[in-house]
């Protein structure tokens, strides 16, 4: 099971991405294939996502039985504990700090 959601992407690439995936909401994309054709998706995520951001999840043999990663900024932050990933939680841009 593969799953990749984007956000403020460009409409381009959310196109891209329903040649291959299903789109089941907006900008929630989900499939199954193999590791190689998988890479080769995110590959044209890396390239296409300009100012937006990125999440992929996808079945795997970790202790937790997904693996992930992430491109371009969001609070949400992927960070390795002894093995594990996790998610990180990044502090809100504070607009009215003096």
């Amino acid at each position: 099971m593969l799953v990749i959601v984007l956000e403020n992407a460009p409409p381009r690439l959310r196109g891209r991405m329903a040649v291959w995936l299903l789109e089941v909401r907006a900008g929630v994309y989900v499939g199954n294939y193999s590791r190689r054709v998988r890479d080769h998706i995110w590959d044209h995520v890396e390239q296409g996502i300009e100012d937006g951001n990125a999440v992929m999840v996808w079945r795997s043999k970790a202790e937790a039985g997904f693996e992930f990663k992430t491109l371009g900024t969001n609070r949400r932050m992927p960070v390795d504990f002894d093995g594990v990933q996790l998610v990180s939680f990044m502090p809100e841009a504070d607009n009215n700090a003096l």
